[in-house]
């Protein structure tokens, strides 16, 4: 046994440093130490031994197959450097190529719209609140002078997660929790992402609103218009002309929608607004004395105004951009443009 163990040690050495490749240094590994390999049938025949001899030939077999590996990964090593070296020979790096450019990322245009309306409020002296978009009933609907009968709520689309909890379908309900939290004077504005059951080129399940609103004494419709007239003249620019129409919210009273002369045919009248020379941006009006009753403050004291829009409308008509689902595709051809 001892003399088969050394021959094959000697076999495998020469072979060993003959193999040229990796491949082939694989191919005696397998022979020599695999499953089915020389050692692996000699260490099987040990069993007809003498009990004395056992010991003696295991011992023996354990170092014949640690110089084995040993020499494998030797030659493994010098067989890849050969290999490194050849190809730093042959190979050759042509440094006057182009490199490959990389186009560095910019922002999402719903949040470049987001932080320019935020901006020119801050300006006018508002600060921003933030809320859960899984809401309660109570802040989406109830607290808003929208009770549980009432017709209002067929206009949300709402998505529910159970009788009393919804996916929030406007951002007004950072209205009511901030309203809880703090007395007037209150100045805040209030973006977020907000749910309804709708879907098509221009409603998507998923959008995004800004709410506003201002309450203090004796702030009235004219101040309202003031606020909304500098924020469009702002944001849309200089000479946009602005009228306010009547029209109905639960939560406000009066209530108007605020439409602005057509930004792509300067209100001679197109596809987009329909020939009529306006589009409509947002609504708004003074705030319900009902929310106020929700809330605890006295309508006999406070007054106040409020307003929110689709970030979507606003930033499609700043843009040009005719279909609201490419704020959602992550199109880089589309998110490059910004």
């Amino acid at each position: 046994m001892k003399e088969r163990l050394q021959a094959m040690l000697e076999v495998a050495r020469g072979a060993v440093c003959e193999v040229e490749t990796e491949k082939s240094l694989l191919d005696i590994r397998i022979q020599y130490l695999g499953k089915k390999g020389e050692m692996t049938s000699i260490m099987k025949s040990m069993g007809a031994l003498q009990p004395e001899e056992r010991p003696i030939v295991g011992a023996l077999a354990n170092q014949v197959k640690e110089e084995l590996e040993q020499l494998i990964e030797t030659r493994l090593a010098d067989i890849r450097q050969v290999e490194i070296v050849r190809r730093l020979t042959k190979e050759t790096l042509d440094v006057t190529l182009p490199g490959r450019g990389r186009f560095a990322g910019s922002k999402h245009p719903i949040t470049l719209v987001t932080e320019e309306i935020v901006e020119i409020f801050s300006a006018l002296g508002f600060g921003v609140a933030e809320g859960p978009e899984v809401e309660k009933d109570f802040y989406n609907f109830e607290a808003l002078n929208i009770p549980k009968d009432h017709p209002a709520r067929d206009m949300q689309d709402t998505f529910y997660v159970s009788d009393d909890i919804v996916l929030r379908t406007h951002t007004s309900p950072v209205q009511i929790r901030t309203m809880l939290k703090q007395a007037p004077p209150v100045r805040v504005i209030a973006p977020g992402t907000v749910y309804r059951r709708d879907s098509d080129i221009t409603h998507s399940p998923m959008f995004h609103q800004i709410e506003g609103f201002l309450v203090d004494h004796k702030v009235t419709f004219g101040d309202l218009k003031g606020i909304l007239t500098t924020f469009i003249n702002r944001f849309f620019g200089k000479g946009v002309g602005v009228r306010f129409r009547p029209s109905f919210f639960p939560f406000t009273e009066p209530s108007a929608e605020v439409d602005i002369q057509c930004v792509i045919c300067g209100g001679k009248g197109c596809r987009v607004c329909k020939n009529s020379g306006w589009l409509e941006i947002l609504g708004s009006g003074m705030i319900d004395p009902e929310v106020f009753k929700s809330v605890n403050y006295d309508p006999e004291v406070y007054s106040g105004f409020a307003f929110g829009m689709g970030l979507e409308r606003v930033a499609m008509l700043k843009y040009g951009v005719n279909d609201l689902r490419l704020f959602f595709e992550n199109d880089i051809r589309f998110l490059r443009q910004f």
